[in-house]
């Protein structure tokens, strides 16, 4: 990690940082929530400055196994925290001050997901592994001798090498934003810089930006194509003009870049339909499930399924429809970055019509599934889709052999939602277990062909034929238990024209209003065998 992001974001205050020890995940520290396994983890420590409390820290996360701590910059190192830090064997990093916590969260986790799914065996192009733009821009910075951005077609930075810290103060908020800053944008269009970039295949001379009084140093640009297209740029800050030597250099290392940003692109691609089908195998149990789990880093864990899908089961548009595809993996993608800033170990995937995610749980949470469906609904808030969005929670799964249980239950409650539109969009399977249970039954009696019989046929007969609401004051008292006035309320009827109603249903029906075994019979050919909405 320090290699890859340089001192520009991450200076070591203390203690070993190139020991063994693997960082697994991304995980801010919540004094308010002990919820979040430490295991493997890069702890950022936001809001942390008090020495006692680090040194206190620092003992936790060595019980729980995490990897390092991360601080704001400065960070005040004490005696208490040298010596935790050693006691620990966890170092201690500090992140510069205006860098973003959020902008190091998701570089991290970028950095960490590469053969997330479990590679065996990393491809390289050039000898380096196969997409590590962080590693092919200091090579770079080292034969050129100057710090190097590698950016894509909307200026946003996706590599960058060490020693940012030599270049100005324009580079550095740049790298520290990931994004080349609209006021310096916005200079180099006026000026036509991208315009001939993007014509030579030669690097270009750039003067330096107005960076309100501030010195600044000359740029020397590259644009890196495949074939016809652009994808992107090299930029080098100099304090000189290249030699021809380098500038070679930098030539053959475009093609390199190119290889490396198509390999990085199609490898998403590749990742998102491994990462499927590793979860579908997951799913479905079988064979090659604990192998499947064990690439996701699933295994060893308990886990919890989610089944996530649109609320509107009669949608028009064609599950197939590009849209509707590219719009399931929108979701999936955020509902990926959700769970993995809650869980250490989650997989997400769209998987036909639903996106489903297994998420691994700490041993010692009873509530675990509770708290999915918690988690589940904060993510919901924060969509902002136009289109409602269900999630069924299902039951927990106490090893791999059981997720394909917790996955049906999942499946169950999302069905029970689908059927309930009024109902919170969120449920758990242990909640709705009955209602799934009801579902089920209808699927089965319209499978059979089954139709009202008894007196319920008769009502439904004579409502048709003469225009009368006999078995809506029916549907009504049952679900009311017989209380007449909030029965009446409901469909807006007088009591006294609501009792009149249900004398005359049981003359015409000869329904034994006062016998349980007659209600409860009306009661689920209502539910099950009318058409009718609730």
């Amino acid at each position: 990690m320090v290699e890859d992001l340089g001192n520009t974001l991450l200076e070591v205050v203390c203690g070993a940082a190139d020991g063994d020890a693997e960082i697994e995940t991304v995980v801010i520290h919540d004094v308010l929530d002990d919820g979040m396994p430490m295991r493997g983890a890069m702890v950022l420590g936001v809001g942390l400055s008090d020495p006692a409390e680090i040194a206190e820290l620092l003992a936790v996360l060595a019980a729980q196994q995490a990897t390092a701590l991360v601080l704001r910059a400065p960070v005040r190192a004490e005696e208490p925290v040298l010596a935790a830090s050693e006691a620990a064997g966890i170092p201690v990093l500090a992140l510069t001050r205006g860098a973003s916590w959020a902008q190091l969260a998701a570089m991290l986790r970028s950095l960490i997901a590469e053969g997330d799914v479990g590679d065996q065996g990393a491809q390289t192009l050039g000898g380096m592994p196969s997409g590590d733009l962080f590693a092919l821009a200091n090579a770079i910075a080292t034969l050129l001798n100057a710090p190097v951005t590698i950016e894509d077609r909307n200026s946003r930075v996706v590599a960058f090498s060490g020693r940012q810290d030599e270049a100005d103060p324009a580079r550095v908020e740049t790298v520290l934003g990931r994004q080349v800053p609209e006021r310096f944008t916005r200079q180099l269009e006026e000026r036509g810089v991208f315009r001939d970039l993007y014509r030579s295949e030669d690097p270009i001379d750039i003067d330096p930006v107005d960076a309100g009084g501030v010195p600044s140093f000359p740029r020397v640009a590259l644009a890196v194509r495949a074939g016809d297209e652009i994808l992107g740029s090299i930029w080098a800050a100099v304090h000189e003009p290249l030699t021809a030597d380098r500038v070679r250099a930098l030539k053959d290392s475009a093609g390199l870049v190119a290889l490396h940003m198509l390999r990085r692109r199609a490898g998403a691609d590749v990742e998102r339909r491994l990462r499927a089908d590793l979860l579908a195998t997951v799913l479905e149990g079988g064979g090659g499930a604990a192998d499947a789990a064990s690439r996701l880093r699933l295994d060893g864990h308990r886990c919890v399924v989610l089944a996530l899908a649109a609320a509107d089961r009669t949608r028009d548009e064609s599950s197939a429809d590009a849209r509707a595809i590219a719009e399931r993996q929108h979701i999936a993608d955020a509902f990926a970055m959700h769970l993995g800033a809650v869980y250490l170990r989650s997989a997400v995937a769209p998987i036909g019509d639903v996106v489903y995610a297994v998420v691994g749980i700490r041993a010692d949470h009873g509530d675990a599934d509770l708290r999915a469906s918690r988690v589940a609904s904060d993510f919901l808030g924060r969509l902002g889709s136009t289109r409602e969005v269900r999630v069924g929670v299902g039951t927990v799964a106490e090893d791999v052999q059981s997720i394909p249980a917790s996955r049906v239950n999942a499946d169950r409650a999302l069905r029970v939602l689908q059927h309930s539109p009024h109902r919170e969009p969120v449920a758990l399977f242990t909640t709705v277990q009955v209602d799934a249970l009801l579902v089920e039954l209808g699927d089965l009696a319209r499978a059979r062909g089954d139709q009202p019989t008894g007196p319920v046929r008769l009502l439904i007969d004579h409502d048709r034929e003469k225009g009368t609401q006999l078995v809506e004051t029916l549907r009504a008292w049952l679900d009311a238990f017989g209380d007449v006035s909030i029965a009446a309320a409901r469909i807006y009827t007088h009591p006294n024209t609501f009792r009149y109603r249900l004398r005359r249903l049981a003359e015409i029906s000869g329904l034994d209003l006062a016998d349980p075994e007659s209600r409860f019979s009306a009661m689920m050919q209502l539910r099950l065998l009318t058409a009718e909405e609730r």
